[in-house]
């Protein structure tokens, strides 16, 4: 979860999918559901991961189509913390705070900010890899 499901929530939804495959269930959603960000596709797709057919979803979205069945949610920005608490009131998981950097804010030209992009992709790939001990 992050603020708006088009930055650091989709990249951490790709890279999930690409290591774990269809053996886990895994979903993306933001406090509220904001507009796909171009820089986001451009740094996956150095990995060869595609999202630009992500859109983005709101956790209202997810309640209202999926139900929260989850095991975990880990939260990525302090919103989205906040909201992943609130969860908890009603549903039964547990929640990870995983504070990153928000690489919308980087100013620079094209390449400085895709540098950020790049730094937060990377951190979160070394996170899931490291909290998920998987094997690709």
């Amino acid at each position: 979860m992050c603020g708006q499901n088009v930055v650091r929530s989709v990249m951490a939804e790709a890279i999930a999918k690409h290591l774990f495959g269809r053996s886990v269930y895994v979903q993306s959603a933001g406090v509220i559901a904001g507009d796909p960000d171009p820089f986001v596709a451009t740094v996956m797709e150095e990995l060869g991961l595609d999202v630009k057919r992500h859109r983005p979803h709101s956790v209202a979205d997810l309640e209202e189509y999926e139900g929260l069945g989850f095991d975990l949610a880990i939260s990525l920005s302090p919103d989205a913390h906040h909201k992943a608490l609130e969860l908890t009131r009603t549903n039964a998981l547990d929640v990870e705070y995983w504070p990153t950097a928000d690489p919308t804010l980087e100013t620079g030209n094209r390449e400085q900010r895709l540098d950020a992009y790049r730094t937060v992709r990377d951190e979160l790939e070394r996170r899931i890899r490291a909290r998920f001990k998987t094997a690709r």
